[in-house]
């Protein structure tokens, strides 16, 4: 049991090493271009803004079409305090939810953006006003972009409020 012991801790310091002394700039270069189809995420970048502000947009007119078109068939997402909502058709149900409470204002802001030509994630910032209150909020999101038909379609997303938790009652 102990060779057994030692054995897994000397693979997973291996592994460590590996990965602790990886410089990254294999990363960096595929994320910047990659070599085979000359995919150039700084291009990207503006056709991302362009879909974020459309899906914002959506979410302010109460366009369901325009959001629900955004997401592959298969998407996911993982809203707060929820348990997963998996495919197109339940995520639209979601986001009716969402627009039934009235979203005043709606804008993202990326921070970050690195991937392929297949795949792209888009990390930033959220600010929405919405409610009979006008409540406002700010957090964080990721979206996975995924390539689709030639387009460009959300296949994963997650958000989060940098709101303090509310005390439990």
């Amino acid at each position: 049991m102990k060779q057994h012991f030692n054995f897994f801790m000397a693979i997973a310091c291996a592994g460590s090493l590996m990965v602790g002394c990886n410089n990254n700039s294999t990363v960096s270069a595929v994320t910047q271009k990659d070599s085979m189809g000359g995919f150039d995420v700084n291009t990207m970048k503006k056709i991302i803004r362009e879909k974020n502000e459309q899906f914002t947009r959506a979410h302010v007119t109460g366009d369901h079409w325009v959001i629900d078109t955004m997401f592959t068939e298969d998407a996911r997402s993982f809203p707060p305090n929820a348990d997963a909502v998996i495919g197109r058709t339940a995520i639209a149900l979601l986001t009716a939810g969402f627009i039934k409470f009235g979203v005043q204002e709606f804008r993202e802001e990326t921070t970050a953006l690195y991937g392929n030509a297949d795949y792209l994630v888009d990390e930033g910032n959220y600010f929405m006003r919405y409610g009979k209150d006008s409540t406002s909020e700010n957090g964080k999101y990721i979206n996975v972009w995924k390539k689709t038909g030639g387009d460009w379609k959300i296949y994963s997303n997650i958000w989060n409020s940098n709101m303090p938790a509310t005390a439990a009652k």
